[in-house]
């Protein structure tokens, strides 16, 4: 292994960064933080109840005082009633399959590796579409407070930058 190493630290928008002779890895962990841990999304396990229900709630897994992380998945039935989410901007992302976005501020399909914003307080619903597939999965992450897009999400989004 090449010498010597670098780390980056980032605190806020600065970045810091360090030299070390060997890299993080080889330290033992004592305490304080859970080993790594990987889920699938895919897992039978984690079913929820909008899977087969039309207005069944997706399955939370993590959450926080500022952010949430749901799972959704639709097979059957279309998401049977409208939400609108007075404190959090919701990101949607599609895992697998195809849905049907339908929101005050426009309608979209949102594919297979595929995300949208939708801002906070903005009323929305998922509908199934021709592309959607026997599975439909969705990550959603419900985030409080302003999100911003970078420069790069801007340029690909035709915004300049």
């Amino acid at each position: 292994m090449d010498l010597p190493l670098t780390e980056a630290l980032t605190v806020g928008s600065a970045r810091i960064v360090f030299e070390r002779d060997q890299p993080p890895i080889n330290s033992t962990l004592v305490s304080g933080i859970e080993p790594l841990q990987k889920v699938d999304v895919f897992d039978d396990r984690l079913r929820p109840d909008n899977q087969d229900q039309a207005d069944g709630a997706p399955l939370r897994l993590v959450h926080n005082e500022n952010v949430k992380l749901d799972l959704s998945k639709r097979r059957e039935t279309d998401m049977g009633f409208w939400h609108r989410s007075a404190d959090a901007t919701e990101i949607i992302f599609c895992v697998r399959g195809a849905l049907g976005w339908e929101t005050e501020i426009g309608n979209v399909t949102l594919n297979q590796g595929e995300f949208i914003v939708i801002p906070r307080g903005v009323a929305h619903r998922s509908r199934l579409v021709p592309e959607s597939g026997d599975d439909n999965v969705l990550l959603e992450i419900k985030v409080t407070g302003d999100l911003e897009p970078t420069d790069v999400l801007r340029s690909v989004l035709g915004q300049g930058g």
